[in-house]
Formats: C-alpha cells, structure tokens, sequence
C-alpha cells in the first residue's frame, strides 16, 4: 500500500467517525429533553449493534432476555444514531399507542422508504405533518370514497372474470404440461398486480398490443410486479446505513443498489402513463373547460384543483402516491389467498366444508359476486 492510498483511507475514516460523533450529539441533546429508559451498556458509535449481530437470527429472544435481566418492562437499545425503544408491559403499550399516538404515529425514515416515497411526497411513508395530512385527505374523500368504488366496479369485475378464464385455460391446454399446475402464487401476484394496475391506470398490459381474454403476464408486467414486491421487501428490512447516516452512498449491504434498480423499473413502467394523462388534462382543459369523468385513480388525482382553481398536486406527488397505492395493494391479498389455499389443502375437512358453503350461498350456476360476501 502506498503513502497515497494510506492518506485516503485515513481521511475517509477521520471523516465518516466525525459524521457518525455529529449524529450521535445531535442525538444526544435531543435525548437530554426527556430521560431515556435504560437500556445495556453501549460502545461508542456503533452502540448495541455488535451484540444484535452476534444474536442473529434469534435478537427477540436476546432482547427479552434483557428485558428479564434488567427487570424493567422498557428498555432502549441504541443501534448507531438510533435509538430503539422495547416495551414489554400491557399498560405502557396502551400509553404509546393512544395517549402518546401523535408522538409515535410516523413510520421511521429510512433511506429505502424516502427513495420510495419521491422524498416523502405520499401519504404511507410520509412523516406526520402537512404533507401527510394533505395526502391522507385526498385518499380518504377521493380515493377511497364508496362514490368511487361503485364507478370501478366493473373494471374489477373484469378482472375476476380474466383470472377464472385464464386459470380454465391453464388447466385445460398445454400450457401446465407435464400434468395439469396451477402456481398459485405466480397466479395470484399477477392477478392483484392486473387489479391495481386497472384501478390506478386503467391498464393490465403496460404495452398497447391487444391481448386476448385470457393470456398471461408479459415481459413488463412480470418486471413490474417483482419490482413491487422487492421495494417491499427491503422497505424497512436492515440497511446499515439507515443507522450509520456517513454511510450512505457507500452501500456496504448492496441494500441501496437493489432498491434503486427496483424503483427505474417502476419509474421507467409509471412515468410515461402519468406524464401522458397530465398532458391529456391540459388538452381536455383547452376544449371543454372541464375534465371528463374519472375513469381510473391516476385521473382522479391529475384533475384535483385547489381553491384557486389550480392543480393541488405536483408530478412528484402524483408519482409518488401512485406507487404508494400499488406497494399498499400488491401483497396482502396474494399473500393471504396462497397461505389459504395452502392451509385447506393440509386440511381437506376444511376445503370440503368451503366447497360446500359455496354451493350452498352461491349455488353452481354462477361465479361469487362481490355482493355475495357480507
């Protein structure tokens, strides 16, 4: 190694240990407003990390041996610049979550979540304040109004009607050779994946190209649906640097990399809807004066105007809550059909006492109907 090479090394060093010691004091006096519970013994700069890394993977059970240890029901680890506050006590919880909720309400800010969020412009992500309250309010009066689900009825209806028929075509061609194989999971994924996309875009193919009633995913549409499901999977999964700020940009846990490539396909896939649908109102505004009838989310979001008549949201909010609504969407109802289906064909009582209340509230003559669940 030579003198130069050791300069830069040492310099880079100097420098990330005095970022880490600013973030540590900031934190600090930021601690000094109110005690903090106790918590084990810390090494400087890195604080607890080193022994949550050598409990890996069983860190509840270190930290409940803690809990047992220091015989308090409240403990705070400090992991980097982070503190991390264990509660264990019924009474305290009930403290945390409803007296203290404003305090404890935002969901922490992590380099993952700011990257997915277009700096925090959405309504999951975004830290309590303005910008959150803005957000929530336009989901909660225009998104989620039941106005709105009665005019999407049908494009989810479709969207029933497209699985029923691609699932008979899987199962009566030569498309689940050797023996007839319906993967449940690659079939449900997609099928939320093509329900939200309908919803916020009015779109199941990303591509113009006309696709029969009862074809597959294409190349985009699968690169979009693992691109969902990876920005969820890394949303608030371990990022070094999320606790260690001087290192970000640095991505020792390729965590940055893998979720930056997640969000291009994503940004690559939404964009030119959105950017074409902004230029669509512009154009609509001109001839009409007013905006037709909403027929997707994106259209109800690009025609909101504020009191004077302006557009209430910037492209980055647009973006950002778009995205926010498909990471929302995407995996609950997959996750919670496969782990089903998965448990009742373990139990083949419980498969055949569903069949059977099926036939017995829906009968054999029609599919179930939204109406048909209470």
């Amino acid at each position: 190694m030579n003198l130069g090479t050791l300069v830069i090394m040492v310099t880079l060093l100097v420098y990330f240990v005095l970022k880490n010691i600013r973030v540590l004091l900031s934190q600090q006096q930021r601690g000094r407003r109110g005690r903090l519970p106790p918590g084990p013994v810390t090494l400087p700069i890195i604080g607890n990390m080193h022994q949550l890394i050598l409990n890996k993977p069983a860190v509840f059970r270190w930290i409940h041996g803690l809990l047992k240890e220091m015989k308090t029901d409240i403990m705070c680890l400090r992991l980097g610049a982070t503190h991390v506050i264990v509660v264990a006590c019924p009474q305290i919880v009930c403290e945390v979550l409803r007296t203290k909720d404003e305090v404890f309400a935002s969901r922490p800010t992590t380099f993952a979540s700011g990257l997915f969020s277009f700096g925090y412009k959405g309504s999951i992500f975004s830290p309590q304040g303005e910008q959150w309250k803005k957000m929530r309010r336009v989901l909660t009066v225009e998104i989620l109004a039941s106005s709105m689900e009665g005019k999407l009825h049908h494009l989810r209806k479709e969207e029933y009607d497209h699985l029923v028929r691609y699932i008979n075509k899987t199962l009566s061609s030569d498309m689940a050779c050797p023996i007839n194989i319906v993967n449940i999971r690659h079939v449900t994924q997609h099928y939320v994946g093509n329900m939200i996309r309908r919803l916020v875009f009015d779109k199941r193919y990303f591509s113009d190209l006309p696709a029969s009633s009862t074809s597959g995913p294409g190349h985009d549409e699968v690169a979009h649906v693992a691109a969902l499901f990876t920005v969820l999977n890394h949303l608030y999964s371990f990022c070094v640097s999320d606790y260690f700020p001087a290192l970000i940009g640095l991505d020792l846990d390729g965590h940055e990399k893998v979720s930056k490539d997640a969000m291009q396909t994503i940004i690559r896939l939404h964009d030119p809807i959105i950017e074409e649908r902004i230029r669509e109102r512009s154009s609509t505004l001109e001839k009409f004066g007013e905006k037709n009838e909403a027929r997707d989310f994106l259209d109800v979001l690009v025609h909101l105007k504020d009191a004077e008549g302006q557009p209430m949201l910037s492209l980055e909010e647009i973006r950002a809550q778009t995205a926010e609504m498909m990471f929302a969407a995407v995996d609950n109802p997959s996750n919670a059909v496969e782990w089903a289906l998965a448990e009742m064909m373990n139990m083949p009582e419980i498969m055949q006492k569903a069949t059977e209340e099926l036939d017995a509230v829906v009968g054999k003559d029609r599919l179930v109907q939204e109406s048909d669940i209470p």
